[in-house]
Formats: structure tokens, sequence, C-alpha cells
């Protein structure tokens, strides 16, 4: 059974960080891509951050802005985000995917999810 288990969520003041990771157990997801994702109270969950298995090319929300950087360790099956300079509208359940080959931006180029993470950043 395929699991992602998502932590390092809580509670940050403006201007603070944050580094999010995702652990999967179940299978290998070396060779596919893994993303975050977030969902903020009566929004839509929307793309935060993608990284390729295969080179490791990342992809960002514009309003990222250089702010987030995706990682990955495959020895690990583990994604990170890292969340620098976070602002007030940063606040959302980030969701960790996997398996994802292709529109590795949208919810439906991925086959696996996590539970979710809560990031409340307090102005």
């Amino acid at each position: 059974q395929v699991q992602l288990v998502e932590s390092g969520g809580g509670l940050v003041q403006a201007g603070g960080s944050l580094r999010l990771s995702c652990k999967a157990s179940g299978r290998t997801f070396s060779s596919d891509a893994m993303g975050w994702f977030r969902q903020a109270p009566g929004k839509e969950r929307e793309f935060v951050a993608a990284i390729r298995g295969s080179d490791h090319s990342t992809y960002y929300a514009d309003f990222v802005k250089g702010r987030f950087t995706i990682s990955r360790d495959n020895a690990m099956n583990t994604v990170y985000l890292q969340m620098n300079n976070l602002k007030p509208e940063a606040t959302a359940v980030y969701y960790c995917a996997a398996g994802g080959n292709y529109a590795i931006t949208r919810q439906y180029g991925y086959g696996f999810w996590g539970q979710g993470t809560q990031v409340t950043v307090a102005s």
C-alpha cells in the first residue's frame, strides 16, 4: 500500500521559514515526478512546485517568486519544500503528490496523494 506522509507544517510568523517533508512508502518514485499543492480555506487546491524524477528538473507556481525550493532524495523516497519569507497568504494545507509523469503542474497528473500538513503564517 502506497503512503505519502507529510511533515514540517506549523505556525510561523510572516517572513519566517518552514521546510516540509513528504516520505513515500510502498513503492519507489525515483523515476516519477513528485510535487506540492496547497489549498487555502474556501479556495481550490493549487499547484505550488514539482520536481521530475529523471533529471530533477523543477517547476514552480508564479507566486513562489524564488522564495520556495523543491528538492528530493530518491534514496529516502522523500521530497522536500523549503519555504522562505513566508507571507500570510501562504496559509493553507499543503499536500504532497507522487507518481507524476505528465501534466505535473496539474492535480490529475498524479496518482498518489498525502493527507496534507497545515501551514499557518501569522501577520
